[in-house]
């Protein structure tokens, strides 16, 4: 058999394997499209409360651990309750209606974004103040200990990085490169 034919015939069978997947696929959406989750799995209100719940637990789980690692003392420990209430998720606001700012002109939709942007650096500013306070009663080695924490949380200390995906570090040319 030529190259040609084996190729041809891969690819035909590929072809047919992944259109059988699609049909499968397609028999197991929910057929009004309701209750449809981000990619289009049926999520029901048990699903998103054990998720909410798993998350909660392993948020739990880490805070415990930094906890542990900066070896907080008894006298450090109000300056660590308040730095972990304030690390809380805070509840969104609602989204704003995709009718309502269809209506909207591109001066207006800017505004209402300009407005949620500011109510972000708001809450972030809140944050800033609670990490300031919590760092100014850490010694010197939990300083370093939670300095390290913290990179690695926002994505700076491994090579995984954020939106932006990976994240090759620990190259000084092309670090300088990218500014």
């Amino acid at each position: 058999m030529t190259t040609f034919r084996k190729n041809l015939l891969s690819a035909l069978a590929v072809l047919s394997m992944g259109t059988a997947a699609l049909g499968a696929h397609a028999q197991t959406q929910a057929p009004d499209g309701a209750n449809q989750g981000r990619y289009g799995h049926a999520v029901s209100q048990e699903q998103r409360a054990a998720f909410k719940a798993k998350r909660a637990e392993f948020q739990a789980k880490r805070v415990a651990q930094l906890h542990d690692e900066l070896k907080i003392t008894p006298a450090q420990e109000n300056a660590w309750n308040a730095f972990v209430a304030s690390m809380k998720p805070q509840a969104r606001g609602a989204r704003p209606d995709r009718a309502a700012q269809a209506g909207l002109s591109a001066p207006q939709r800017l505004a209402q974004h300009i407005e949620r942007q500011k109510q972000r650096t708001a809450m972030m500013e809140q944050r800033l103040g609670a990490v300031n306070s919590f760092y100014a009663v850490l010694t010197p080695e939990q300083k370093k200990t939670f300095d390290d924490k913290a990179a690695r949380l926002q994505g700076h200390g491994g090579k995984h990085g954020g939106r932006g995906g990976w994240q090759h570090r620990g190259d000084a040319a092309a670090d300088s490169a990218r500014g």
